[in-house]
């Protein structure tokens, strides 16, 4: 199996608008792959055209019609049609012949409501009623000339109240402590005239009231049929579960569309039918786009159907065929997170890599010990994948686990053995290295196994089978393997920053040598 070199090209999204995209694992070969990887990364819905500058006649650009015209650091414009639609911003200006000033909208395949972003860094404040800002405008005035602070009146609370509770379900429909927190610090960091007389964090009452008003909030929603949420109602629990906070659905792991409700215009029985179709379309070859129109239609129905029935993966697969795919997987993630998976994870390793090795080689005692044939292997390559590999073998160590939890190696040799242990594994990454080959050598094979279930394989390195195993615990709404906890919160918080606020101590720790 041929070993990629990482590739980066310049993507040119608009006249003002430009990103450049990290291929770890090089060029695809796939006109296909590379359409999904541009859109997965930059928020695209829908058709798009890619154009490759050729430097050949003068840098002008051309139709792509193949990967093979693409190098390391070339430049790709893209171009829409009339009925996609950027995530980036509201309103995105694109300079190509087919479309110009196109505006943000939900692509068809997605639900009324369909998260597109974390929790922000730096929650913004709304825009109050005028009324409400009005009052706010002259309270700060005053506070800032005379300390004086603003008595609040309970329909300006109610109207500041209800529109923060909107701005925050717009990233989560159950929020804790620290999401409260943040957003009643901002709230007085912003409307400064708002702190309360008495309290020792000044805006504790505030986090306090927004706790209520959400769940309020939430009751609203319920009545009016929202999903998310009334999936959650006791009338929804069968009679032994008929406690409000038993067996809740809701997301524990940063999910951004844990329990989406299901495309407009669209039921259960018409998303059934697009299933089958699809168990057939999965079947035909080069016909990838159509299996990823409707693998987006259904997402919402297939998710429902994860939570709802928690299904053996042997199951699931039957059911949904097409998902256990290389790029379907990077797709299926981004729509419940709403952040790339395998870019994201790369680039963040990437990133920490040195700071890594510098913090583990500095502990000694038996981590010294058991990291030093990995360190060894790690200072005689140059090749990208091996280094990562090595790396993510020692973070284990360090963390107190074993690697050899995650990881199983075989030789081309020991296949019949090689398939009777995976079958009894629960989940596991496997790789395959031909006989007599070294370390730095392409193995004949690597992938993911899960309750005895070959999910994916050909996989084109042991990084990739890392991400693509969290990606999948994330899909089918498992829970981390125990003797691998620690391993499984760095991948998620630290290399995928998902859910950063909530870290173990020993997470923590490591997490601040890093900075």
């Amino acid at each position: 199996m041929a070993v990629s070199k990482p590739a980066r090209l310049k993507v040119i999204l608009g006249e003002d608008n430009i990103e450049k995209l990290s291929l770890p694992n090089g060029i695809p070969e796939s006109l296909e792959d590379l359409h999904c990887s541009i859109k997965t990364t930059f928020g695209i819905q829908g058709n798009i055209r890619l154009q490759y500058m050729d430097q050949d006649f003068g840098s002008d650009f051309f139709n792509l019609n193949s990967t093979n015209d693409l190098k390391d650091l070339g430049t790709v414009k893209v171009v829409l049609s009339h009925s996609t639609s950027f995530d980036l911003d509201d309103t995105v200006s694109m300079a190509s012949n087919d479309t110009s000033n196109v505006t943000h909208q939900m692509s068809s395949p997605e639900s009324l409501f369909s998260r597109k972003e974390q929790w922000p860094k730096d929650f913004a404040i709304p825009h109050f009623s005028f009324e409400t800002e009005l009052q706010l405008e002259h309270g700060n005035s005053e506070y800032l000339a005379s300390g004086k602070l603003l008595t609040v009146s309970s329909r300006t609370k109610s109207d500041i109240l209800n529109r923060l509770a909107e701005d925050i379900f717009k990233y989560k429909a159950y929020p804790d402590d620290t999401h409260f927190y943040i957003v009643a610090e901002a709230l007085i960091k912003k409307h400064p005239c708002l702190k309360e007389p008495g309290s020792s964090s000044v805006w504790s009452g505030w986090k306090q009231q927004l706790k209520y008003k959400m769940g309020n909030y939430r009751t609203q929603l319920k009545m009016q049929g929202c999903v998310e949420v009334s999936v959650n109602s006791l009338k929804a629990k069968a009679a032994t579960d008929g406690f409000p906070a038993k067996k809740m659905k809701k997301p524990k792991r940063a999910e951004a569309n844990f329990y989406p409700s299901l495309p407009v215009g669209q039921t259960c029985e018409s998303l059934e039918k697009e299933r089958l179709e699809l168990l057939t379309e999965a079947e035909k070859r080069k016909n990838e786009s159509v299996v990823r129109e409707k693998m987006a239609l259904t997402f919402a129905y297939r998710r429902q159907e994860v939570v709802n029935q928690e299904l053996s993966v042997r199951d699931f697969r039957a059911r949904w065929p097409a998902l256990f795919r290389h790029y379907e997987i990077n797709a299926e993630f981004h729509r419940l997170t709403a952040v790339p998976l395998e870019d994201t994870f790369f680039a963040q390793l990437d990133v920490h890599m040195s700071q890594l090795i510098g913090v583990i080689r500095a502990k000694g005692g038996a981590t010294r010990e058991k990291t030093a044939e990995i360190f060894h292997i790690l200072d005689q390559t140059e090749n990208i994948h091996v280094k990562r590999e090595c790396v993510l073998k020692a973070l284990i160590v360090f963390l107190g686990e074993n690697p050899q939890d995650l990881i199983k190696e075989y030789f081309e040799n020991q296949q019949d053995d090689c398939e009777g242990e995976l079958e009894q594994l629960t989940m596991a990454v496997y790789v395959i290295r031909k006989e007599g080959g070294e370390h730095h050598e392409p193995p004949a094979d690597i992938g993911v196994v899960i309750e005895g279930v070959k999910v994916l394989n050909e996989l084109p390195s042991f990084t990739s089978a890392c991400a693509l195993l969290l990606g999948m615990i994330y899909i089918i709404n498992l829970a981390y393997p125990k003797p691998l906890r620690f391993t499984f919160e760095v991948f998620q918080k630290v290399l995928l920053q998902l859910d950063q606020h909530k870290m173990s101590p020993k997470v923590q720790s490591l997490f601040r040598r890093l900075q």
